[in-house]
């Protein structure tokens, strides 16, 4: 009994890392619907792990070292995919120039960011109640986010997705400079001192948590509003609303 309770949480932290390995498979051949679930099922393991060892006093450096190795897979990889196929039809060309090599690897700059940041975040004690810069799931919602608009066709009545799409039914589309300014922003953001608030209670108090309680009722009324649009639109109220509270983080 003491081996399974000892290990529970390293066994769910490895169903993380094989979510994260199917996803990044099934996105290479463009079946982004299957990496969703994968992503999806990667973020609830990853907040169960943690869960799951506290509840069981099983907390370990093994564990946390596991889970940033997992997360380097499911929320370093992944993205870094996802930019790597959304700049893929462009080549080598952008700003006019012609570049010696295809600005797509590019895109595997958020994958380096994310490897930073998951190895700055395990070297820091401070980080107990808030994160210091974009965690590496949230900044994965926000580019496979904008990758998933990029897929899926809108209708011209659709909310938001009219004002830049064309004909009847389009996907979004975005520009290699405008890409590659999100590629930027978001490798930034992963290693930025930034103060952003995680769902973490230090106390049940009301006040203490204005925060917390914002984020949720943005993020839900942003997702019923904008629906499939709203995924990446909820990180950027997310980085917003962690500025605006920067001062009550600690």
């Amino acid at each position: 009994m003491n081996f399974i309770k000892n290990n529970l949480a390293n066994a769910i932290t490895l169903g993380n890392l094989f979510s994260g390995c199917v996803g990044a498979v099934h996105l290479i051949s463009g079946d982004y619907q299957t990496t969703a679930i994968c992503i999806i099922l990667s973020l609830v393991l990853d907040f169960f792990d943690g869960f799951v060892a506290r509840a069981l006093k099983a907390n370990s450096n093994l564990g946390a070292q596991l889970d940033s190795l997992a997360d380097m897979v499911s929320f370093g990889l992944i993205p870094g995919l996802a930019m790597f196929k959304m700049l893929e039809p462009f080549g080598s060309e952008v700003l006019g120039l012609h570049l010696p090599f295809e600005i797509k690897y590019l895109g595997f700059l958020i994958t380096l960011f994310s490897c930073l940041r998951l190895a700055i975040f395990n070297l820091d004690e401070d980080q107990k109640y808030y994160f210091k810069g974009l965690n590496t799931p949230s900044n994965t919602i926000l580019i496979f986010g904008i990758y998933l608009l990029t897929q899926i066709l809108f209708s011209k009545n659709t909310f938001i997705p009219q004002i830049i799409t064309t004909g009847e039914m389009d996907t979004i589309h975005f520009s290699a400079e405008v890409l590659l300014l999100i590629t930027i922003l978001s490798s930034w953001l992963l290693i930025s001192p930034i103060k952003m608030i995680a769902m973490k209670f230090k106390s049940m108090k009301l006040q203490d948590n204005y925060p917390k309680i914002a984020l949720l009722i943005g993020a839900v009324l942003i997702l019923i509003i904008f629906k499939t649009v709203g995924i990446p639109l909820i990180i950027i109220y997310y980085i917003i609303i962690s500025l605006i509270f920067q001062k009550q983080l600690r």
